[in-house]
């Protein structure tokens, strides 16, 4: 059987209806969503933007719906932070009780260096290169929370690899579970992301390096352009070879969802279209099916 494959919400975030966007996602072939996790701009409580979600999945026979998970582990502040675990735990649980999901996107708060004249896409001077002992204890402290709810709810949570962020590198990810050493807190692979930066990892060293914590997996694609900058393009067009992934993917006996991310500009929903397409034809090719 195939991965279910799920569409990213930023390929609908120009305007579109939550209605609106379930029922292009449908039509063009998605399992389903991930949505984002609550903010203001959603409405006006939690329940009714998870509420809204639920109809509109319903309504056009979406199966899948995950969200992201997204306390700032790195604020100083034991107040604030506490109030913002709480909020995703809450969050989480009313999520629960609409939604029957497996997986949960993760971050954990950006990492930016204090020094201003540090260019946000120097991610080397960013990120995990600059965390504290009490940041990743915090990053421990609290997603040891969520994988106690996670767990007794029957889902898992999955950092996404990312520049800028504790959960970078791979090795440094893998660090961080090993750390937190929850049977419900593992890693979301965004290979793609790695080729923004310098001296990007192996594609096997990667899945070497994560190994049985791999949970999840987000595919993109981007043109790497010299210096530390990027074209992002469709999933079939730029460096990232997702068809040796995918192969390689299955070779392992990943089962987990596949999630594709559509975050250049211009007409996403026609994006979110070619795209698909063109992971239906790698699964076909590589007999995923």
């Amino acid at each position: 059987m195939r991965p279910k494959i799920i569409m990213h919400i930023n390929f609908c975030e120009q305007g579109q209806s939550i209605p609106e966007t379930c029922a292009k996602a449908a039509r063009w072939g998605y399992d389903g969503i991930e949505f984002r996790g609550y903010s203001e701009q959603h409405g006006a409580t939690p329940e009714q933007y998870l509420d809204s979600i639920a109809q509109a999945t319903q309504q056009f026979g979406l199966k899948e719906v995950l969200f992201s998970a997204n306390p700032n582990c790195t604020n100083p502040s034991h107040a604030a932070r506490e109030q913002d675990i709480a909020g995703v735990l809450s969050f989480l649980r009313l999520a629960h009780e609409r939604f029957d999901f497996s997986i949960c996107n993760a971050f954990s708060g950006s990492l930016h260096n204090p020094d201003k004249s540090v260019p946000y896409t120097d991610f080397a001077q960013h990120g995990s290169a600059i965390a504290t002992a009490d940041q990743w204890q915090w990053h421990v402290q609290a997603f040891r929370q969520i994988g106690d709810l996670a767990q007794s709810l029957g889902f898992r949570v999955a950092f996404e690899t990312h520049p800028n962020y504790l959960h970078d590198w791979p090795a440094v990810t893998r660090k961080l579970v090993d750390q937190i050493a929850h049977p419900c807190v593992g890693i979301n692979l965004d290979y793609a992301n790695y080729y923004a930066m310098t001296d990007k990892p192996d594609m096997e060293d990667v899945l070497n390096c994560v190994g049985d914590w791999l949970y999840y997996v987000h595919l993109k694609n981007i043109i790497r352009i010299p210096g530390p900058h990027e074209l992002r393009v469709g999933l079939g067009e730029g460096d990232v070879n997702n068809r040796e992934l995918l192969r390689k993917l299955k070779q392992r006996g990943y089962s987990g969802f596949l999630t594709i991310e559509g975050p250049r500009p211009g007409d996403r929903e026609w994006f979110a279209q070619t795209d698909i397409k063109y992971l239906l034809a790698l699964l076909s090719d590589l007999n995923w099916l």
